[in-house]
């Protein structure tokens, strides 16, 4: 399927890697529909910012709501479904509001997009469900753990869209990034934490573990491992990693960005940002072999590519305002 000139819906669209996925999207042709959380400020978040707006029509709503999302997936040909609540300390302080949103959300655009003839969904998983790493690297046969209640809801919501392909022949593809990093990233996670305090003049980084290891993908690779897999025919019913292929641990990229940076400063172990023991995924490395086999993705950018370009971007002052980087955010 080439996706030049189709009607697409891109839920969570006002969100970090939804913003650039609409970007994305715009630059290929694609007439997008964007859904923005609704608000009484009539906030479209990082969709405010984005360039190229002329195919697109963003709508304001709830993915909680089956009847709205039956009504905003009429006319659509293609789905890509990042609504979610991912922030996981947040899991552990209000999970029930995660399978609401996570679950129930996925259930009713599956739902709407089968009532609706949708052509196509590609679901947003997360390399979260797999746990610590059995072995690497990790294919998509690798069990699911779940070690959070975020991660919890995840494995529940990609049961849930693959249940529509088997019961009802929905053209369900689960897209599974490992960790994706980039401009417009919320400070929960690790790589803006470091980027916004350094940026505030702040000589002591608060940090939590830093001993885990990661498989970073900047967001624009992203991006381009979610449209391959909608443009890809081989993907409907599958499950497929988009990742790097590249371990490094935590504590090695923060001193990748102290370098890219010239800064002078300290880690500082922080224990409200440590997950419980049990809680905490200690190693992900992505086997991206299959996406490889069924789309010819691979990454374009190198972490210190991507890192330099995220820098680039947080170190402006109009984009460091918009981080409280004397609060933790969970």
């Amino acid at each position: 399927m080439n996706l030049t000139d189709k009607k697409i819906l891109v839920t969570g669209a006002d969100g970090f890697i939804g913003s650039h996925l609409t970007e994305t999207l715009l630059d290929m042709g694609c007439r997008v529909r964007a859904l923005s959380l609704y608000n009484s400020f009539n906030d479209w978040g990082w969709l405010e910012v984005i360039k190229g707006r002329d195919n697109l029509d963003v709508v304001c709503g709830d993915v909680r709501d089956p009847h709205f999302c039956k009504e905003i997936t009429k006319e659509i040909e293609v789905i890509f479904h990042l609504a979610a609540l991912i922030a996981i300390p947040y899991s552990y302080i209000a999970p029930d509001s995660y399978v609401d949103t996570n679950i129930k959300g996925t259930l009713n655009i599956c739902q709407a997009a089968r009532e609706n003839g949708c052509g196509r969904v590609i679901h947003t998983s997360t390399s979260e469900v797999y746990g610590t790493a059995q072995y690497v690297p990790i294919d998509e046969k690798h069990p699911l753990q779940p070690q959070s209640p975020y991660s919890a809801s995840k494995i529940g919501a990609d049961s849930m869209a693959m249940s529509f392909h088997s019961a009802f022949g929905l053209p369900v593809t689960i897209a599974r990034p490992f960790n994706t990093y980039g401009p417009r990233q919320s400070a929960r996670a690790v790589i803006p934490t470091i980027i916004t305090q350094i940026s505030a003049g702040k000589k002591s980084i608060k940090l939590g573990d830093v001993t885990p290891t990661r498989d970073f993908n900047y967001v624009i690779d992203t991006c381009r491992g979610l449209t391959a897999l909608a443009e890809s025919d081989q993907a409907v019913g599958e499950t497929v990693n988009i990742g790097s292929n590249y371990e490094v641990s935590v504590g090695d990229t923060l001193n990748l960005i102290r370098e890219l940076m010239d800064a002078d400063v300290e880690f500082v172990m922080d224990n409200q940002r440590i997950r419980p023991a049990n809680s905490e995924v200690f190693r992900l490395w992505c086997d991206n072999t299959k996406i490889n086999n069924l789309t010819g993705f691979i990454p374009e950018y190198t972490l210190r590519q991507g890192l330099q370009h995220t820098i680039d971007w947080f170190t402006k002052p109009e984009n460091l305002r918009r981080y409280k980087t004397d609060i933790y955010n969970v």
